[in-house]
């Protein structure tokens, strides 16, 4: 069976049965009290402002089997009285769902993805999955719960599943280390190296470095695929002699390769040895995106229409080029998170759309610590290699775009010092056809100018 149970927990010293029975099945985990439904397990997590374990009685009352808790935060005779429930009491929650995850891996064996990249990891995860799920039950990553947090949680949701797709983020050296052990990937996917966190590593090369730790979990025979056409990875493929690597590519000779590429406004277009394949979703980033899940099919003998029906079916996570259509005027919703690297295919997409002026609203991209200013800069040149018609930016950072736009003949170049006042701007200068670009790190709340727009449109 590939259930676990409270015994795995006492059997591997993780942590202590203080009332309950050791054949209990921790499943179906939360970590939040006012989710638990009956049967869940309940898993409390300290923060700089909240104590988990408080909660154990009101989850006990809810129905939880299993609460593993650092503290027992309850009278002797409470204790007593608990009949159809069980308590572990551990050291360090956040390490013993770790542990947990480890020994859960360890029940199955199926083909493992592991997925890691600077930028499209979330997207590429989804477009693989649904490839995945074509032959085998999948699991996946939900949304992008891709730290220490989320990798658990998701190697701790497989039940009868028969395949499972992970995605592996990182801020710093070791992260990627500790996730991979956890995960332990069949088959490795690096989607590309950028500039993401480039504030915290340091170079582009650290990133390679910490991206490429994925490979230290792998199972012995495992498969990589690479993005050829990313420099880097190109650069290592040729330099590395202990991997053998699978690559996909555009431009670089490659062993999944796209030709013909036709980009429309809703989905891309590409002939691939001797098949049409479809994504359902434009931009350059979806080809990529598409290229490793064929070459993830492939691997796991995955009948070619099979492929192409998952690709023509993602089910993606929002706010990645997502379209929305309000009174004529096309909004793309492409603001879950930002990069040189991400902005760049953006705004070939948006100049690409036919009819209508090409306005694109940008803000600051985060986490680039002293190479900030350097690489704002580098979008503002990127923006005035294309054809956009308005320029519009938001936050302090994104000054630097509009400067070199400007410089670049850019000549519609408004600076916002807020979400509501771009949304202010798109209404009161608003055209039929507009194609409108919102693009920026998630912190930056782009969905509010949308929000605002459509409040405001409706009265």
């Amino acid at each position: 069976m590939n259930d676990l149970k409270i015994k795995d927990i006492i059997e591997n010293n993780i942590g202590e049965l203080i009332i309950g029975n050791k054949e209990d099945i921790i499943e179906n985990i939360k970590l939040d009290s006012r989710q638990i439904n009956p049967g869940d397990t309940y898993v409390s997590i300290k923060g700089e402002n909240n104590n988990g374990d408080i909660y154990i009685k009101e989850s006990i009352e809810k129905g939880a089997k299993v609460c593993i808790v650092e503290d027992v935060l309850l009278e002797e005779d409470e204790i007593k009285n608990i009949k159809n429930s069980s308590i572990i009491k551990v050291k360090n929650t956040k390490d013993t769902l770790v542990e947990m995850a480890k020994i859960k891996r360890e029940k199955y064996d199926i083909p493992v993805i592991g997925i890691t990249g600077s930028v499209g990891k979330t997207s590429t995860k989804d477009t693989i999955a649904s490839v995945v799920s074509q032959k085998y039950k999948t699991q996946k990553t939900i949304a992008n719960y891709n730290n220490r947090l989320g990798v658990p949680l998701t190697v701790l949701s497989l039940k009868d599943h028969e395949a499972l797709v992970v995605e592996m983020g990182m801020n710093h050296f070791g992260e990627i280390s500790e996730l991979t052990q956890i995960a332990r990937p069949t088959i490795c996917v690096i989607s590309n190296i950028g500039t993401s966190h480039i504030g915290n590593l340091g170079s582009r090369e650290n990133i390679l470095k910490a991206k490429l730790e994925i490979l230290e979990g792998m199972k012995k025979d495992g498969e990589i695929i690479i993005n050829n056409d990313n420099d880097l990875l190109h650069n290592w493929n040729l330099e590395d002699k202990t991997y053998k690597k699978i690559t996909f590519g555009i431009n670089e000779k490659s062993d999944y390769m796209a030709k013909d590429i036709e980009i429309k406004e809703d989905k891309n277009i590409f002939r691939f040895n001797n098949d049409i394949i479809e994504t359902n979703k434009a931009g350059e980033p979806f080809i990529y995106n598409a290229l490793s899940a064929i070459a993830v099919g492939s691997i796991l003998r995955i009948d070619i229409e099979k492929i192409k029906n998952g690709l023509k079916n993602v089910e993606f996570t929002k706010d990645r080029m997502d379209i929305e259509k309000i009174e004529g005027i096309t909004f793309i919703k492409d603001y879950y998170n930002a990069s040189f690297e991400s902005i760049k295919p953006s705004l070939e997409y948006l100049t690409s759309l036919k009819e209508g002026r090409k306005i694109a609203v940008l803000g600051d991209v985060k986490e680039l610590g002293e190479f900030s200013k350097e690489l704002h800069e580098k979008i503002g040149i990127e923006v005035s290699k294309n054809n956009i018609d308005i320029l519009i930016t938001v936050g302090e950072d994104a000054k630097n775009i509009a400067i070199k736009a400007r410089e670049g003949g850019i000549k519609n170049v408004v600076i916002c010092n807020s979400n509501e006042e771009a949304a202010e701007y798109l209404l009161k200068n608003k055209q039929k056809d507009d194609k409108i670009l919102l693009k920026a790190s998630n912190s930056m709340k782009f969905g509010e100018i949308l929000e605002k727009y459509k409040k405001e449109e409706i009265k």
